[in-house]
């Protein structure tokens, strides 16, 4: 693991930081923001219906399990013996590609008195640094509206009619409207020193979170630093051809103008073979128009935070993308003397 910089606070006294998206992208930066601080709340979507937790979706009625195990496994301090258990998948039979975690948090929430409850235990078991929430507890899809007018229910459905059509998503929206949020979603945001929107599928991991009741007003009203972070590459199925600019128009859109004021974007380059292989695939790097961003009153600021993993995926570096978010939050904000120590200032 890098070598933290001398700046770095130490974990039980580094800043409060809020995390909110879903998908691999947001497990994969908190196991570098743990580096940093064991104030971490990570509020996750719970709309995801397809694979292994749409499955147990189905099946037993409750929350998709996927998006939230694997926030917890990135935030375990457990053995390394239990932590190889909970990402186990079954090979064979009708359990094939189901892991043994989202089974693992089914059972718990089989004798528990509710899903928040559930992920609390599983908590404990994992030795889990900070905590993680579900956005909602309620039963709800993920609905789109396209350019063209159609209408499609359900995040997988989605994805295959944006592949099928080509055209644009125009709105999505939860189904049903305006669910309620977790009690503690807005009691983290509330108490948070900065928070993190990403990085992750910007229509069915991030923008879900900013639908539920509530959660718009609770981000606008805290005094935290507040930064998206937009994808390294485009998605095929949601974002293809898009810009940083479109991701932010987007998430202004669906929420609120202004809800952040900064942006942070990848300047990392990709190798020409694998930007080639990605680009077969309808993928390609996100352009960062600075002053399109600019006029919707957000800073782009880039900075090398892509790497390429070992399976030749193009992801952000957890490591470096964390030093950059201490960074930003150190150089932006200082505590105001004499006042409440929630209170942060920007600084000119």
């Amino acid at each position: 693991m890098e070598q933290l910089p001398l700046y770095a606070p130490k974990p039980n006294q580094g800043p409060r930081i809020v995390v909110i998206g879903g998908g691999h992208g947001l497990s994969n930066m908190l196991r570098g923001l743990k580096q940093y601080t064991s104030h971490l709340t990570a509020i996750v979507t719970v709309s995801d219906n397809g694979g292994g937790s749409g499955h147990l979706r189905t099946d037993l009625g409750m929350p998709p399990p996927g998006d939230i195990r694997n926030c917890l496994e990135a935030l375990a301090n457990a053995e390394p013996l239990m932590t190889e258990l909970m990402a186990y998948r079954f090979q064979e039979g009708r359990l094939a590609g189901q892991s043994f975690g989202n089974l693992f948090l089914a059972a718990l929430n089989g004798i528990s008195p509710s899903f928040d409850m559930a992920v609390r235990r599983m908590s404990q078991v994992l030795a889990v640094t900070g905590q993680v929430l579900p956005v909602t507890t309620s039963d709800v899809q993920l609905c789109a509206q396209f350019e063209n007018g159609e209408q499609v229910v359900g995040e997988c459905e989605l994805v295959e009619a944006k592949l099928a059509r080509g055209s644009r998503i125009q709105q999505v929206s939860l189904q049903p409207e305006h669910p309620e949020p977790l009690p503690q979603v807005l009691d983290a945001i509330a108490e948070a020193d900065m928070i993190v929107f990403g990085p992750g599928s910007l229509y069915t991991s991030i923008i879900p979170n900013l639908l539920v009741s509530g959660m718009v007003e609770a981000i606008e009203g805290s005094s935290a630093l507040k930064i998206y972070i937009c994808n390294v590459m485009t998605q095929p199925g949601e974002t293809e051809e898009y810009t940083a600019g479109d991701h932010v128009e987007a998430v202004f859109q669906h929420a609120k103008a202004g809800l952040f004021d900064l942006c942070l974007g990848n300047n990392s380059p990709i190798a020409k073979a694998v930007a080639q292989r990605y680009a077969l695939e309808g993928s390609a790097p996100i352009c960062n128009d600075v002053e399109r961003c600019a006029q919707m009153g957000v800073e782009l600021v880039v900075r090398p935070v892509a790497m390429v993993d070992e399976d030749g995926h193009v992801r952000h570096n957890p490591t470096d993308l964390a030093r950059e978010l201490l960074m930003l939050h150190a150089q932006r904000h200082v505590r105001i003397a004499g006042r409440d120590t929630k209170a942060y200032q920007i600084e000119d």
